[in-house]
């Protein structure tokens, strides 16, 4: 157990900007075994985006605002690491046209023009789902959203080969590791655990239907990554949590009609 604590702070300390105990060190061996707490992270992610909604909502009395420091809550926690990784992306295919072009634009830490018109777009659209849903279904949104996307990130460390393997450096290469199949299964469990009880406390398994959505969003991204640049990097990963994170805001919203009625 004290083993699998250290695995987890690992975790906390590499996805987080939240302090940790000194003898939590940077360890490559501890991050590789720390992905399956990938997901966890999102309960962790979720729960402070929900906590600062519901508090700035009572505070304030505005959605809109709530909303907003909601997500400002979101990147101070985790230091935008998944918002700059699909920015990145953005302006690595962007503004590639080869394997090696691509890659390098990405490793660039100046944020170009496809990744800020991207990042802003992201935003924005995160924004305009969660106001687009009824105020009782912000906080289980948030809740559901961010450890789903974090698991279906995960799940392309299973399925894709890391496309830096030769190169010494790089954001993910701790963590690039190929999974287990026990890893895998562990991690996408503990994503889709809050999904699972909502769904059986709520009476309503349609709301099951989101892994459908977020399925395809990574069968599409990863495929288009594997034939441009031959695998995944960890700015590929950030990009597949966003774009995860939204599809589920946008399935909740589309649900207003026919998940929820």
């Amino acid at each position: 157990m004290h083993h699998q604590f250290h695995v987890f702070l690992t975790a906390v300390m590499f996805y987080t900007r939240l302090p940790c105990p000194a003898w939590v060190d940077h360890s490559e061996e501890l991050l590789n075994e720390a992905t399956v707490y990938f997901p966890v992270i999102g309960w962790l992610v979720g729960g402070v985006a929900w906590a600062a909604y519901a508090a700035s909502s009572w505070l304030f009395g505005n959605t809109d605002v709530a909303l907003l420091l909601s997500l400002i809550a979101t990147v101070l926690l985790t230091g935008a690491f998944h918002e700059d990784g699909f920015a990145d992306v953005c302006d690595g295919f962007g503004g590639g046209w080869t394997r090696e072009r691509i890659l390098d634009i990405m490793k660039d830490s100046r944020l170009g023009t496809y990744g800020a018109a991207g990042l802003g777009l992201l935003l924005a659209l995160k924004l305009g789902a969660l106001r687009g849903l009824p105020s009782a279904l912000v906080g289980p949104a948030l809740l559901l959203a961010h450890p789903l996307s974090r698991a279906t990130a995960l799940s392309c460390i299973f399925s894709h080969d890391y496309a830096r393997a030769n190169e010494t450096d790089g954001k993910a290469k701790p963590v690039a590791k190929k999974l287990g199949r026990a890893a895998l299964a562990t991690g996408l469990l503990l994503g889709a655990l809050p999904l699972l009880a909502w769904a059986a406390w709520t009476g309503r398994p349609a709301v099951l239907g989101v892994v459908l959505v977020l399925a395809a969003i990574k069968w599409y991204l990863a495929r288009y990554f594997q034939r441009w640049i031959g695998g995944y990097t960890g700015d590929c990963l950030g990009a597949i949590q966003q774009v995860g994170e939204v599809g589920v805001y946008l399935f909740l919203l589309a649900g207003r009609t026919w998940v929820f009625s």
